[in-house]
């Protein structure tokens, strides 16, 4: 098995094993329509060669889910109708595309849609760290309230109600996100989560919510349909943070997913080469293909962007492999490495400072980030 071997996602055919990973962007309308320089963004991977992509993380409720401002949704029929130009260039170009469905949970930086800054999340725990100013934060995310078993349903069917919308706006999937410290990676972690009832205590407890979601969108949409979940130990506003019970809560966790019906487990780490749960035994990735059942494909992300690195993932046992930061600098990577050509390092400055927001080099295959 290697790099640029052909395989199948669900019953999606993929030209080689390198995929587009979900990246944080703000350049959606003020109420979270996708726009034509998305559609642009987007195309530009899928003509450089990228076998699938993922998109940034889309809203799926007009509460508390969003977590940035000007970040897109999949909650309305007018967020549909603007994602479909979005699905349409990169379907011309002959590449399928995945929708994110994210809430932000705790983690949020901006939300038009509550007072203040109230957020929700398994229990009333402040998130560490501080807002990204590039994604127009600043000073410390607010202390969530814990959300009750109501509130817990209307997020469970919000996430179903937008995997619905993303299937009208021609997505050919949706990963579920519990990953990066958001919601759904909050139940996972015994530190977020600290609830006495069903969905805290125990990984299987924790697992308990994240998996309901994945199943109830799963069961919602036609077989065909692409269900995914992301999945991390680290978070945005803590990368040091780690699963007390180790690779113990990592069998539970991946297992339970897997028998949600699954068809892939994306996982990510700062470093996905390096053993998840101390200085020696399996990554991430490994401990996924290990507790998981055969059929379920493992998407391996996290410092992956030099050909090397990816390829050794490969021959390691991943069945793909998805490229964040290294995809930015170069939107054609997959055709570069087949070409033998050299790839550009990237440089923060040109995409994410001082804002996250899409650039004019990032939509047009003429420009390139300006010279210093």
């Amino acid at each position: 098995m290697t790099l640029f071997d052909t395989t199948t996602l669900n019953e999606l055919s993929l030209e080689n094993r390198i995929g587009l990973a979900p990246m944080t962007r703000v350049s959606a309308t003020d109420d979270g329509r996708a726009t034509e320089l998305m559609a642009q963004y987007y195309r530009r991977f899928a003509e450089g060669g990228f076998s699938f992509l993922v998109t940034e993380g889309a809203y799926p409720d007009e509460v508390y889910s969003q977590g940035y401002l000007n970040q897109p949704g999949l909650a309305t029929d007018e967020h549909v109708e603007s994602w479909r130009q979005v699905t349409e260039a990169v379907h011309d170009a002959g590449i399928p595309i995945l929708a994110q469905l994210m809430h932000a949970g705790a983690q949020t930086q901006g939300n038009p849609h509550v007072d203040g800054e109230q957020a929700i999340a398994p229990s009333s725990v402040q998130p560490n760290g501080k807002k990204a100013e590039s994604f127009g934060g600043s000073g410390e995310f607010p202390t969530p309230k814990a959300a009750t078993v109501d509130e817990l349903t209307e997020i469970r069917e919000s996430f179903v109600s937008s995997a619905k919308n993303a299937r009208s706006a021609g997505f050919d999937g949706a990963e579920v996100h519990a990953a990066n410290g958001y919601l759904l990676h909050e139940f996972l972690s015994a530190d977020f989560n600290q609830r006495d009832d069903e969905y805290g205590g125990t990984p299987a407890n924790r697992v308990r919510f994240p998996r309901e979601v994945v199943a109830a969108v799963e069961e919602a949409t036609p077989d065909d349909f692409v269900v995914g979940v992301r999945v991390s130990q680290t978070a945005v506003s803590d990368e040091e943070y780690r699963w007390p019970e180790g690779e113990e809560a990592a069998a539970v966790f991946f297992e339970q997913f897997s028998a949600a019906g699954v068809d892939y487990i994306h996982v990510t780490e700062p470093d996905a080469t390096t053993p998840a749960f101390g200085d020696k035994g399996p990554t991430l990735a490994e401990a996924a293909a290990e507790y998981s059942t055969d059929d379920t494909v493992i998407i391996d992300n996290g410092g992956l962007g030099t050909p090397d690195a990816a390829r050794e993932k490969i021959e390691a046992g991943a069945d793909l492999v998805t490229l964040a930061t290294s995809a930015l600098a170069n939107p054609d990577w997959p055709n570069r490495v087949a070409d033998g050509d050299e790839l550009t390092a990237f440089d923060p400055a040109d995409y994410l400072v001082p804002s996250a927001e899409l650039s004019d080099h990032e939509v047009s295959k003429d420009s390139a980030p300006a010279d210093d």
